[in-house]
């Protein structure tokens, strides 16, 4: 039987579509983001951030807003689907995700892609929009992306150390971080033992690690020790290649002074 077309011109997907009837219901009755948080309480900006697709909020925003429009259950089962949509979609991320989250050491190499953990909305979106990421659901999985960048700011961060040969100026303002060092790998530097490989090592707080190894297309986590151990050797061969923290940060402002637009987002 051929799939049935939709009829409504809203989007399938279920974090778009719940965003979507969010600002259907309100523009309905001509109500304004302001006049919406003053009668439910909660900030314009997190009802904006609703409409936007850029958060999924909480029941209890949800049943509130259910119970304004008096569409009881619907935005409920708009939120549950748009909910376990995302949970389905971050199967690949939840593993190194989680290891993230208790960490007390991060290691990223790339020869090319800047790590999520340090890119900027900009970047990533033109990244994923590059990759083929459908243009509605483009914005919810930079703001997936953007999240756990909040995990390398708290009092408890965990040390990041990075290294790779293109910089944006974002990077520049992070290393100011005291848990964060950024080591860019010279162009000379020709192949290395982690040539064309990027690779993620998270170190947890009883001296366990995990590798992540991921091309722009997949990724796959490795926790084998003796693994572990390989990449890691690789990992520490190529730091030794890069140039220092100090020197990284001098030939990063070089560039931005030499051509300030080439790293612009």
């Amino acid at each position: 039987m051929p799939q049935r077309l939709a009829v409504t011109g809203l989007s399938q997907e279920p974090r778009k579509r719940f965003a979507q009837e969010l600002r259907r219901l309100r523009e309905e009755r001509k109500e304004t983001l302001q006049q919406l948080a003053a009668q439910l309480g909660w900030d314009a900006s997190t009802f904006g951030k609703l409409e936007s697709g850029r958060n999924l909020g909480s029941p209890d925003i949800v049943e509130a807003l259910d119970h304004h429009y008096g569409t009881t259950p619907w935005i409920l089962i708009l939120w549950e689907l748009a909910l376990g949509d995302e949970r389905r979609r971050g199967k690949l991320y939840r593993q190194p995700m989680a290891h993230e989250r208790q960490s007390v050491s991060l290691c990223y190499f790339s020869s090319s892609i800047l790590p999520g953990l340090l890119q900027t909305p900009g970047y990533t979106r033109e990244l994923f929009a590059v990759g083929g990421i459908p243009s509605d659901r483009l914005e919810a999985e930079v703001a997936f992306r953007m999240a756990r960048q909040e995990i390398l700011l708290g009092d408890d961060a965990p040390l990041f150390r990075a290294e790779w040969h293109k910089q944006l100026e974002h990077l520049l303002h992070m290393s100011e971080h005291s848990n964060i060092a950024i080591q860019v790998l010279p162009f000379s530097t020709r192949l290395h033992p982690l040539t064309n490989t990027e690779v993620f090592i998270i170190h947890d707080g009883d001296g366990k690690a995990i590798v992540w190894v991921e091309s722009g297309y997949f990724g796959a986590p490795f926790n084998d020790t003796k693994e572990v151990k390989q990449y890691q050797l690789r990992y520490d061969q190529v730091r030794d290649l890069a140039y220092s923290p100090s020197a990284s940060r001098e030939f990063i402002k070089q560039l931005l002074e030499e051509t300030p637009q080439s790293f612009s987002t």
